[in-house]
């Protein structure tokens, strides 16, 4: 089995992150769990999270809670990835697209960018490189990948900040319309003033853009591709959803691109549903689009979540393989 999406750390930076960071150490050390609420546990709990913002996320400590939980799970192919808003290298890409003016929505996700774009692309890379070794040693394979976010428009810069290092897949994602990051909490009040007429105009300048980042052919696969759904404002038009569902898949199809079933928005958001969603699967599937699996885990004690599970899914509606990659070759893969 395999994870194929799964990110070391994101910001913005808060208290709630450090309590989260810390409930992913907690889960690898639970013995630690009987002194909870004590006075020394906090003690200890400080000295981690010091310990951790000290070392960073691509530090070797880190990587092997992902390494453990891996074992754990009895998981053969992971591949890392990280965010591409996540480098400072990449800091012109995004503030040529995202709305970063003086009005309300420019303001909050020019503190978002700024509290996010933190990392250097080559400490990555380095540290993942680094790390194949010693896990192949432990009988995982272990993959570089990027989530790249598409813009229309971009797609030259793009190419050109990912041309320097040898991924593994690279994964193009959309999270941006027309420059608004729709699934940003700070951001969410946005759907709340929509009627059902706009929310439609969003889900199909979302959905073209999707088109259009597959038709790009720059990508090895696709990630969450009804991710617009993620705060659960849906549109309830069957019809005008299959009519994207097909015109997606056919794009796939046509680009020999794959995509993923992906986790995240089921535990992570208020939609509480796999990307694609039930329907959209069923059409993706009808035309043979390729599937790898995802988990979207953002902390080491997520890694692996529900892949076994839309495995077992993907085999109900008689998939037999999905798709794995190494330096961008694809490969098929028995379930």
């Amino acid at each position: 089995m395999i994870d194929y999406h799964v990110h070391l750390e994101e910001g913005p930076y808060s208290f709630r992150w450090l309590e989260r960071t810390s409930q992913a150490i907690r889960f690898f050390n639970e013995d630690e769990a009987a002194a909870q609420g004590s006075k020394a546990f906090v003690e200890l709990q400080i000295q981690q999270l010091a310990k951790r913002l000290q070392s960073g996320c691509y530090s070797e400590e880190w990587l092997d809670l992902y390494l453990q939980q891996a074992k754990q799970l009895g998981l053969r192919e992971v591949g890392i990835v990280d965010h591409l808003y996540r480098f400072k290298e990449t800091r012109t890409y995004f503030e040529r697209y995202m709305q970063l003016g003086d009005n309300e929505v420019g303001k909050v996700q020019r503190y978002w960018l700024n509290r996010v774009m933190t990392e250097s692309m080559d400490d990555f890379v380095s540290a993942i490189n680094r790390a194949k070794e010693k896990w192949s040693r432990h009988g995982i394979s272990l993959k570089l990948g990027i989530e790249a976010d598409y813009f229309v428009g971009g797609e030259e810069e793009l190419t050109s900040l990912l041309a320097a290092y040898q991924w593994d897949y690279v994964i193009g994602s959309v999270h941006f319309v027309e420059g608004w990051g729709f699934d940003n909490p700070q951001t969410q009040y946005i759907f709340e003033g929509m009627d059902t007429a706009t929310l439609q105009q969003n889900y199909t300048r979302f959905f073209a853009t999707v088109e259009k980042m597959i038709l790009s052919n720059m990508f090895d696969f696709v990630a969450h591709l009804d991710n617009f759904k993620v705060f659960d404002y849906q549109v309830k038009d069957t019809v005008f959803l299959d009519s994207w569902y097909e015109r997606i898949a056919k794009a796939l199809i046509t680009t020999q691109t794959a995509t993923e079933i992906n986790a995240g928005l089921y535990y992570r958001y208020p939609v509480k549903e796999m990307c694609p969603g039930p329907r959209f699967l069923q059409v993706l599937i009808d035309h043979g689009v390729a599937f790898t699996i995802s988990s979207d885990a953002h902390f080491p004690d997520d890694l692996g979540k529900y892949t076994f599970v839309n495995a077992e899914l993907l085999k109900s509606f008689g998939v037999q393989t999905i798709v794995g990659f190494e330096q961008r070759k694809k490969k098929l893969i028995q379930i």
